[in-house]
């Protein structure tokens, strides 16, 4: 039962990792159609940018500590990538480079989109398995 609520708890924590991603891309995607001033959407995304880097190391914590060691080997890249972002402070988004970088912005998000996703089908994979195993 232990294995199936750290899964379960998981995959709450995959959800809200995509859903800040998915906030990101739609304040770029707004700004890129002119619903929104760049002061704005600039404030948005650096309001989220923290709280993906902190559920996301939460995540591979939690795969650490409850012995998930494939799951935690498979997160590692990406927690590297937010800490190497983190640390070259180059994960907020400037207000005055923002039409500039739209595009890269928007790339970057759309591969951790992606890579999210995958992790989400191994999390409800494993999820599934454990809930069959017992």
């Amino acid at each position: 039962m232990g294995d199936l609520l750290s899964w379960l708890f998981s995959f709450f924590l995959l959800v809200g990792v995509l859903a800040t991603i998915l906030y990101q891309l739609m304040c770029l995607a707004d700004l890129e159609y002119d619903y929104v001033n760049p002061y704005d959407s600039a404030s948005r995304i650096n309001r989220a940018v923290v709280p993906e880097f902190v559920l996301h190391g939460a995540l591979c914590f939690l795969h650490l500590v409850t012995g998930h060691w494939l799951m935690f080997l498979i997160c590692l890249p990406y927690l590297y990538y937010n800490i190497k972002v983190y640390a070259d402070r180059s994960h907020l988004v400037d207000v005055t480079e923002i039409f500039n970088q739209l595009p890269w912005e928007k790339k970057i998000r759309l591969y951790k989109l992606g890579y999210l996703v995958i992790l989400l089908a191994f999390s409800i994979f494993w999820m599934v398995w454990s809930i069959v195993d017992e």
